[in-house]
C-alpha cells in the first residue's frame, strides 16, 4: 500500500454498518491476514477481504488454475489456464486490479511443517481454504503455538461446515477433533462433487469471522460449529463454547505440536478433485531451463516462469522450481514416485 492514508470512501457502505464503523474499517486496513490454500473457498475468502480493505493479504497456494476449476473459483478465467497460471499468481492479478490500496503477497508453495510458521508471521488471523485435514491440524498447531485467529472450513457435495478459533479461548480443531481423519475416511470432491453455491455460502461465513476478528469486534465471534446443508436448505449449529474446559486437548492444555514438529504428515497427497498426486523433493531446486532442454522430444514440453509441464503416455508432469511435482493420471502415491523418476530424476 502507499504511505498515503488510505481513502476510506470506497467503503462507505460497509462503514455504515453501525458494528463495524469508521473505528473497525480503519483496523481492518492496518491488517493483515493469511489465506492458506486459493481454491474454492480461498478465492471467495481473497476476493471478500480484498475488497473489504483487509491492508495486507498474503495468498499461499501449492497448485496451478486448471478448466475444472472454474465452476467455483471465482478469481479464475480461461486464459488463466491457458496460461498454466499458478493459482496464487493469478488470484495476485485480479486482486491488484479490484483493490490497489491492498497489498497482495502471493506465494506459490505447499503448506508444510517447514514453512507454516514463517507464513503465519506477522498476521493478525488464518483462513482456511484448504482441501485436506493434513494442513488443517498443521495450521491448528501453528496458530495456538503462536495465539493467532483462525478459521476453519470445508465444503463437499452441497455441505460445509465452518468454525472460528480463538486460540486458548474457544475450542481449537483437535479438541473438536482428536485425530485427523484416515485417508479414505471422509467425502471428497473427487467422491461426492462439489456445488459452487455452498462453497459460496462456507466461505462467506469465514469472511465475516475474519472480519470481525480484524475489525475489533472480538466479542462477535461466534462461539458455534455451523454446517450448512444447501440442497435441503438446512443450517444447523451445536455450541461447542464449553467443549475446551471438558476434553483433555493436547494442543491447548499440552502445548503438544506434533504437525507443526514434523512427527506427523506425509510429502505426498492425492489432491482433491483431480486424478493427481503432489510429490515433495527435498533435494537441491529443479533448474527449469535445464530440465526443458533434457525432456525435448520424450513428450510435449511448455513452462513459464512459475513452471514446466511435460505431458508424455498418459501422464502429465507439472513441476516447480524448488522440486515439488504435481503427477496427473493417477492417484497412486507409488506409480506417481515412479513416473517423477523416470522423467525427472530421483
Amino acid at each position: 500500500m502507499a504511505d498515503s492514508p488510505p481513502d476510506l470512501s470506497r467503503y462507505v457502505r460497509q462503514v455504515r454498518y453501525p458494528p463495524l464503523g469508521e473505528d473497525g474499517q480503519r483496523r481492518l486496513v492496518q491488517s493483515r491476514v493469511l489465506v492458506c490454500g486459493c481454491g474454492a473457498l480461498g478465492s471467495t475468502l481473497a476476493n471478500t477481504l480484498v475488497r473489504a480493505g483487509v491492508g495486507h493479504v498474503r495468498i499461499v497456494d501449492r497448485d496451478f488454475v486448471e478448466t475444472s476449476n472454474l465452476q467455483r473459483q471465482v478469481l479464475f478465467d480461461e486464459e488463466d489456464v491457458a496460461n498454466q497460471m499458478p493459482k496464487a499468481a493469478a488470484a495476485a492479478e485480479k486482486l491488484r486490479r479490484i483493490n490497489s490500496q491492498v497489498e497482495i503477497d502471493p506465494i506459490v508453495a505447499d503448506v508444510d511443517y517447514r514453512n507454516i510458521e514463517e507464513l503465519c508471521d506477522g498476521v493478525d488471523a488464518v483462513v482456511d481454504g484448504t482441501d485436506n485435514f493434513e494442513t488443517r491440524f498443521l495450521v491448528n498447531d501453528a496458530a495456538v503455538k503462536h495465539g493467532i485467529p483462525w478459521i476453519y472450513g470445508g465444503c463437499v457435495g452441497a455441505e460445509g461446515q465452518t468454525m472460528t478459533v480463538l486460540p486458548r479461548e474457544t475450542p481449537c480443531l483437535r479438541c473438536l477433533m482428536a485425530e485427523c481423519p484416515p485417508p479414505g475416511s471422509t467425502p471428497t470432491c473427487d467422491t461426492a462433487g462439489i456445488l459452487g453455491p455452498a462453497v459460496g455460502v462456507i466461505a462467506s461465513l469465514q469472511a465475516v469471522e475474519a472480519l470481525k476478528i480484524l475489525s475489533g469486534n472480538r466479542d462477535a465471534v461466534s462461539r458455534s460449529l455451523t454446517v450448512v446443508e444447501l440442497w435441503d436448505a438446512r443450517i444447523h449449529q451445536v455450541d461447542v463454547s464449553g467443549l475446551r474446559d471438558r476434553v483433555d486437548c493436547p494442543a491447548c492444555k499440552h502445548d503438544d505440536f506434533p504437525w507443526l514438529e514434523g512427527r506427523y504428515g506425509s510429502d505426498s497427497a492425492t489432491l482433491c478433485g483431480r486424478n493427481a498426486v503432489q510429490l515433495m523433493h527435498q533435494g537441491a531446486a529443479v533448474p527449469l531451463d535445464e530440465l526443458a532442454r533434457q525432456l525435448e522430444g520424450v513428450g510435449r514440453v511448455t513452462r513459464n516462469a512459475f513452471l514446466l509441464k511435460l505431458a508424455v503416455d498418459d501422464y502429465e508432469l507439472t513441476v516447480f522450481p524448488d522440486g515439488r511435482a504435481i503427477i496427473a493420471g493417477t492417484d497412486d502415491v507409488a506409480e506417481a514416485k515412479t513416473v517423477y523418476a523416470k522423467y525427472v530424476g530421483s
